[in-house]
């Protein structure tokens, strides 16, 4: 029997309109939740992910502030236009697009944006939250591939879930969401031995390292979940993922997608972190 497919777009759709619910809520009270978009040079990839965060946004009521500089920007004056960000109000959440110019240190960017305003959940402080379950902003992928999870109904208690791919961004993160909920979690990577190994056991399958066809069915157990996280293109130029879609479909019980798996959630999920924001600046600056 086919595997049930996970659709990202779909989740995120009905997810989206909690979120137009809540961001209309904020607006009446004059407290619109508001998001920087930062872009630095002219990477094509960059400025279609940017397009389409900035475009969600305006479809669930949050204002967005788009800014684009060329590649010649240096980083003391984006870390000066970060800094004054970090003080606007009217702003709740930054975000700098990567990649940046090979100028420009990734860390010292991420750094300078306040833990408040850090609605992709890549600072030191984020990851310090998650890994000790204090509450905060998680990356949106792993957050996002949760939110996937949950909706197949599976309580992940006891499960058996293996993450391939090691990222700060994605895999470490993922293990530790997946932690959270109570699976027991391996994480496979470039230097581990037999992937399959463990792939072979797990009820969950998050795969992450942006190879194509780094799953394939003789390593999928039957019934399993598989989130494929990855983004590639096969030998004819066509978008795939990570995992070996249509073999391993006859194999798992549910299956995410490529595209209109993850990528939908990601940016939804920024959103969603964009509000909760928004929400915590409400409540703090509340008699």
């Amino acid at each position: 029997m086919p595997a049930n497919l996970i659709s990202g777009t779909r989740l995120s759709q009905e997810l989206r309109v909690d979120i137009a619910r809540r961001a209309a809520l904020l607006t009446s009270r004059n407290r619109q939740p508001g998001l920087a978009v930062i872009l630095v040079g002219e990477d094509p990839a960059s400025q279609v992910y940017v397009r389409n965060k900035v475009k969600a946004c305006a479809d669930t009521g949050i204002r967005s502030v788009h800014e684009t500089y060329a590649a010649t920007l240096s980083q003391e004056a984006l870390l000066a236009r970060i800094d004054a960000l970090n003080a606007d109000p009217q702003i709740h959440g930054i975000l700098v697009q990567m990649p940046l110019p090979r100028h420009i240190d990734p860390n010292a960017v991420i750094a300078a944006i306040s833990p408040i305003k850090d609605v992709d959940g890549y600072s030191v402080a984020s990851a310090g939250e998650l890994l000790t379950g204090a509450p905060g902003f998680r990356p949106c992928t792993p957050y996002g591939c949760m939110k996937l999870i949950e909706s197949t109904g599976m309580s992940l208690k006891g499960k058996h879930a293996v993450v391939i791919g090691r990222s700060n961004t994605v895999g470490k993160p993922m293990a530790l969401l997946l932690l959270q909920a109570n699976a027991t979690v391996t994480i496979c990577h470039s230097n581990t031995p037999d992937v399959g190994l463990h792939v072979r056991q797990a009820d969950v399958v998050v795969a992450a390292v942006g190879r194509r066809n780094t799953v394939t069915a003789d390593m999928v157990k039957p019934g399993a979940i598989v989130i494929d996280v990855g983004m590639n293109r096969d030998d004819a130029g066509k978008l795939c993922g990570d995992v070996d879609f249509e073999p391993v479909s006859a194999v798992a019980g549910a299956i995410t997608p490529v595209p209109g798996g993850v990528g939908p959630m990601t940016i939804t999920m920024l959103l969603v972190n964009t509000v909760e924001a928004a929400e915590a600046a409400e409540k703090k600056a509340t008699p």
